[in-house]
């Protein structure tokens, strides 16, 4: 690690510590030529993920914008907001391993819809309507009945 002040090359790690939740390490630090300490970062790099949009536009995976449109569908379904977070986090690891770094919104877009089904009906149908662009009753009876088909199964195999 060169050292900020000297340029020196050589230091010793005096200390080091998680940092950021524990998804970097924090390492204070000391030039062996000039004495000046300082402080390092280390932490896992990741590649960016490309989302390919419907319309065939490329652009930059954003965390914040799927925790906005989760947030929007679980308004006042009792959700705390930890648990999207969460819920966000484990969806960025899947995408992470996988091999491609692109993906589509449609998968992106059913990866969170399996995990709204089990979290929340209400979440779940309303984040379906905006993604799979409902365009009338019919679609959110037939979404509704979707959901209690597959209850049904369920209840049958218990």
């Amino acid at each position: 690690m060169q050292c900020p002040s000297c340029q020196n090359t050589d230091s010793r790690v005096l200390e080091s510590r998680a940092a950021d939740g524990g998804r970097s390490v924090r390492r204070r630090r000391e030039c062996l030529n000039c004495e000046f300490r300082f402080t390092t970062y280390e932490r896992v790099e990741t590649v960016p993920i490309t989302v390919i949009k419907r319309n065939g536009n490329r652009e930059t995976f954003s965390r914040t914008k799927l925790l906005h449109g989760l947030s929007r569908a679980c308004e006042k379904t009792g959700l705390p907001p930890e648990r999207l977070e969460t819920l966000v986090d484990e969806l960025e690891l899947a995408l992470q391993q996988r091999n491609g770094r692109e993906v589509s919104s449609h998968d992106i877009g059913e990866l969170v819809l399996e995990q709204l089904k089990e979290l929340s009906e209400v979440a779940y149908v309303r984040f379906a309507s905006v993604y799979r662009q409902f365009s009338g009753v019919n679609d959110f009876v037939a979404t509704l009945e979707g959901i209690h088909a597959s209850k049904t199964r369920l209840e049958a195999l218990v």
